[in-house]
């Protein structure tokens, strides 16, 4: 071991001691982190699962409104069938039905929650950031009905943001109903927020990897397998009424050669600086919007105007638009259309968006980066006719890599194209092209499509998941020794005589073997002369053992409000072997800035 060994020294001033509690409370509030997988992850397991059967009823409600709002608007019939705005024939009408439905968003908006702005996955991530995973009841319904009307009015939209949403706030309510913890409600919160995205598309491992990548901010066994237990079962619902196909029809690949491999990767890499314009331009027209001089809630009505006159030039961009994705999967659509998917479904969207609407982000995304990616893909094959590109596999690259860039979610979106594809030799040109979209986006961009929003308010959202420093090191290898302890019959006289050159601020007081307090300086030298050490201990001790973590230590310090630990040895006898301090917490962090500091100058005279 480079550093860590016993020192002595060490000290710790002015540290708040927290008012008398019994003996153990420390111990018995604060659960080593080894223990991370219990009885109590077995319940919120099996509440994971309810909420996942919840979630995909409620998949299965919202999309069965989307398309009765969209009967309604565009054929003016009481209909369950799903045939999208597409088909319908309203003339010049068409451009009033979108403004119509954000009207009614705008006022739902208004007079019953403002939460349900937005494409639900940031408001989800804000509120395990912000708000312990409290999310309001009233959010339950709001965001599917107002979701529903918006996309069923023609919104270009997909469903899926909106569910994924409902399905978090299912998560949420049930933990506030319940007796659990903040961080176990964070747990149910992503498990109804990881059904929703299996029940809408059948894709499972990919909905736990966006619950890891956006929601969790942890990988830990605790929450992970609840999670995938939930992504599960809202998988298996969906099979019951949809059956077992993938999402999204696409024909059989080849594999492809090494050239046309470099070629998806690079094509990766341009879709990740178009991400990165995607996203600026979403939030610029945010911003424009917010200089309107006029109530946000007729916002979502003037968004929508422009979705009325793109939409009767260009029907397919009206609408989920689910039926897209498959046609540029199969190569069904010549130029003129992918480029029309390409512009104008995202001038529709972003612009619909930026108006603060309720709607999604993941289909847009998913539709304007494979048809880019097609569009691209047709280029090489005329350019470089040898590589052997697909313009097919090119639009599956494009639609993943679009969303790794914008979202930063690169696992979520490589396993994502695939499940719902189910075309294992797509897998490859997926991780290489999308690792490099989610490169140059970071590259270029600080914050994604789901973080920019929190951020702007202030919020630091993680991006990067760590193994806990603190956790690597044990308690006994950190604490100072030799233990400057006190005798219990011992007086303060003869103590501070003693303690006359020692620099410490907090002593443990030993009778016989048995550490029973810690006294702190400035209580012996406000105290008689005469009086015992013994009679000056305000609480019993609080304790850690040698073989305990750092984190652990440090989490018993919070709880407690108690900046000096005696550590105490392992066996049923544990005698005194040294003192934990909060500077020793601190000091424990300089074998990692050293290890990154010489790598840094390696790296520089490399």
């Amino acid at each position: 071991m480079a550093e860590g060994p016993a020192r002595t020294g060490s000290t710790t001033e002015g540290l708040p001691v927290a008012p008398s509690m019994g003996p153990g409370l420390a111990q018995a509030h604060i659960a080593p982190h080894a223990a991370n997988v219990t009885r109590r992850t077995a319940y919120i397991c099996a509440l994971a699962v309810g909420v996942a059967v919840l979630a995909a009823g409620m998949a299965q409600v919202l999309q069965r409104l989307i398309a009765l709002v969209t009967n309604l608007a565009f054929r003016g019939t009481a209909s369950l069938e799903n045939l999208g705005p597409t088909t319908a024939h309203l003339g010049l009408w068409v451009i009033l039905v979108p403004p119509i439905g954000g009207v009614v968003v705008g006022l739902m908006a208004r007079y019953g929650s403002q939460a349900i702005r937005g494409h639900g996955i940031p408001e989800a991530m804000e509120q395990i950031l912000t708000n312990e995973s409290r999310i309001p009841v009233r959010m339950t319904f709001l965001k599917p009905l107002s979701a529903a009307v918006a996309i069923g009015t023609g919104g270009p939209f997909g469903s899926e943001g909106p569910i994924i949403a409902t399905g978090g706030a299912l998560g949420s309510v049930l933990g506030q109903m319940l007796p659990v913890t903040a961080a176990e409600r964070k747990t149910l919160l992503a498990a109804g927020a990881a059904a929703g995205m299996a029940a809408t598309f059948g894709s499972p491992v990919s909905a736990v990897l966006l619950a890891i990548e956006l929601l969790l901010f942890e990988y830990r066994p605790r929450s992970l397998i609840p999670v995938a237990l939930a992504a599960c079962t809202a998988t298996g619902v969906r099979f019951s009424y949809a059956g077992s196909a993938p999402a999204f029809h696409s024909v059989s690949f080849s594999e492809p050669s090494g050239g046309a491999l470099i070629l998806y990767v690079l094509l990766g890499a341009l879709v990740g600086v178009v991400s990165v314009g995607v996203t600026k331009a979403v939030y610029r027209i945010e911003d424009l919007f917010e200089r309107f001089p006029i109530h946000w809630m007729w916002w979502p009505a003037i968004g929508a105007l422009p979705v009325g006159i793109i939409g009767y030039f260009a029907p397919r961009t009206l609408g989920v638009g689910y039926d897209n994705i498959d046609a540029v999967l199969t190569g069904a659509l010549t130029v003129g259309p992918l480029l029309s998917l390409c512009v104008l479904k995202f001038a529709s969207w972003s612009i619909a968006l930026g108006s603060g609407t309720s709607g999604g982000t993941l289909a847009p995304l998913f539709t304007v980066g494979g048809a880019l990616g097609a569009l691209i893909g047709t280029a090489l094959t005329f350019i470089l006719p040898q590589a052997g590109v697909d313009p097919r596999l090119a639009a599956l690259v494009g639609m993943a890599a679009m969303f790794a860039g914008a979202s930063r979610a690169l696992l979520a979106s490589v396993v994502f194209a695939f499940e719902t594809t189910r075309q294992p030799l797509g897998l490859l040109p997926l991780l290489g092209g999308c690792s490099v979209a989610w490169l140059v986006s970071a590259a270029l961009m600080k914050h994604s499509i789901m973080t920019e929003r929190i951020a702007r308010r202030g919020r630091v959202v993680p991006a990067e998941y760590a193994a806990d420093w603190l956790a690597q090191w044990r308690a006994g290898e950190f604490s100072s020794r030799p233990v400057v302890t006190l005798g219990a019959a011992e007086t303060v006289g003869e103590a501070l005589r003693r303690l006359a050159s020692v620099a410490h601020q907090g002593f443990p007081v030993i009778d016989g073997k048995r550490v029973v307090g810690v006294v702190m300086r400035r209580t012996l030298v406000a105290a008689a002369p005469s009086r015992r050490v013994a009679e000056l201990i305000e609480r019993p001790p609080v304790t850690v053992r040698a073989s305990d973590t750092l984190r652990h230590a440090a989490d018993v310090m919070a709880h407690t409000g108690v900046g000096r630990l005696p550590v105490l040895a392992d066996g049923p006898a544990p005698a005194l072997v040294g003192m934990l301090t909060r500077s020793d917490l601190v000091g424990a962090h300089r074998p990692r800035l050293r290890a990154e500091r010489v790598a840094a100058r390696a790296l520089a005279r490399g």
